[in-house]
C-alpha cells in the first residue's frame, strides 16, 4: 500500500507538474529509501520521520540530506492536499540546519589555456575530423555560456539561431531561456561544426550513430582531452560553468544578469559567486597591493 502511494504521487510530478525526468529519478530513489525504513503505519508518526531525518545525518553529506529532505516535504504536502494523511508531521519538526558553505570548483586561467591552445593546435593536426569540430564547438559552448552539461545534450538543432545570435535553451524545470552568443570563437565553432555536419537528428550534438550526445560522453570527453594534453587537474563541464560565472563578476558584470544567463530561479544560488569574489578580492589586496612598491624607510 505505502508503495502504491509513492507511484501515484510520482505519476502526479509526471503528469501534472511536468518535472524532468532526473527529478523524477531522484524523487523515486529517495521516497523508496524512506519507505524502505518505515512500515505503512509509520508514515504519520513524527517521533520516527525525525529520527529518521537524524540518521541521514549520520550517513549522507549536508547538500545530500537538504535534499532528500525536500523530497520528503514535497511528498507530505502532496499526502496532505490530496488527504491521504490528516495531519503532516512536517508541520511540527524543525529540519532545517545550516549548510556548511562549498565553493565551487573553478579551473585556473593556466590550465584554460592550455586547454583550449592544445585542442585548436590538435585540430590543425586532423582539420576535417568532424568530432574534433564537435568537440571545440561544446568546450565553447561552456566557457562562453556557462550552460548546464545537461543543456549541451539536450540542445536542438531548431534551438541554435546562428543568424540571429541567439541560444533557445530548455534549462531545469522545463523553463525556457534564451542566450546571446556574440563572442567570434564560439560563433565560427558553431559554424564549422554546422556546416561540416549531415546528421538527421534533432539533437544539436551527436555521437557516432548520430544519437543524442549523453553528458556521460561530454564529461568523458573533458577527460579524455586533458589526459591527452597532459592536464593533471580534473576538469568537468560543471566546472566550466562555475569557471564562467566567477570570470563574469570579477568583470563587474552584475550579479542579476549572470543568474538570468545561468538559468538560476533564486539569486542565493548565484550568490555563492559572490563569496568566491570575494577571496579573489582577499587575494588580490594581499599579493598586489600597491603598498608593496612603497619604501617606508
Amino acid at each position: 500500500m505505502k508503495y502504491k502511494l509513492i507511484t501515484k504521487y510520482l505519476n502526479y510530478c509526471q503528469n501534472q507538474k511536468r518535472l524532468s525526468s532526473k527529478t523524477l529519478k531522484a524523487y523515486q530513489i529517495d521516497l523508496n529509501q524512506f519507505y524502505s525504513h518505515i512500515s505503512y503505519n509509520s508514515i504519520k508518526n513524527q517521533k520516527v520521520l525525525t529520527k529518521y531525518i537524524q540518521n541521514l545525518h549520520n550517513s549522507y553529506k549536508p547538500k545530500t540530506v537538504k535534499r532528500k529532505i525536500a523530497s520528503l516535504r514535497a511528498f507530505y504536502h502532496y499526502l496532505e492536499k490530496n488527504n491521504e494523511i490528516k495531519n503532516n508531521p512536517f508541520h511540527s519538526i524543525d529540519y532545517h540546519f545550516k549548510e556548511p558553505i562549498t565553493y565551487p570548483k573553478t579551473i585556473t586561467l593556466k590550465n584554460l589555456n592550455t586547454f583550449y591552445q592544445s585542442i585548436y593546435k590538435y585540430q590543425q593536426t586532423y582539420p576535417n575530423n568532424k568530432i574534433i569540430q564537435r568537440d571545440i564547438a561544446i568546450i565553447e559552448l561552456l566557457i562562453c555560456t556557462g550552460i548546464r552539461v545537461s543543456e549541451v545534450s539536450n540542445l536542438l538543432k531548431d534551438n541554435v539561431l546562428l543568424d540571429e545570435h541567439i541560444l533557445i535553451i530548455n534549462g531545469k524545470g522545463n523553463k525556457q531561456r534564451f542566450i546571446y552568443i556574440e563572442h567570434p570563437q564560439l560563433i565560427n565553432a558553431l559554424k564549422n561544426y554546422i556546416e561540416n555536419s549531415t546528421h538527421n537528428s534533432p539533437y544539436f550534438f551527436t555521437n557516432r550513430l548520430n544519437k543524442q550526445l549523453s553528458e556521460q560522453s561530454i564529461r568523458f570527453m573533458i577527460y579524455k582531452y586533458c589526459s591527452q594534453f597532459h592536464i593533471t587537474t580534473h576538469m568537468t563541464p560543471h566546472m566550466f560553468r562555475h569557471t564562467f560565472a566567477t570570470m563574469m563578476l570579477e568583470e563587474g558584470v552584475d550579479i542579476r544578469y549572470i543568474q538570468e544567463i545561468l538559468g538560476h530561479s533564486s539569486i542565493t544560488t548565484t550568490q555563492i559567486y559572490t563569496h568566491m569574489s570575494m577571496y579573489k578580492q582577499k587575494e588580490i589586496m594581499s599579493l598586489k597591493n600597491p603598498r608593496h612598491k612603497i619604501l617606508s624607510t
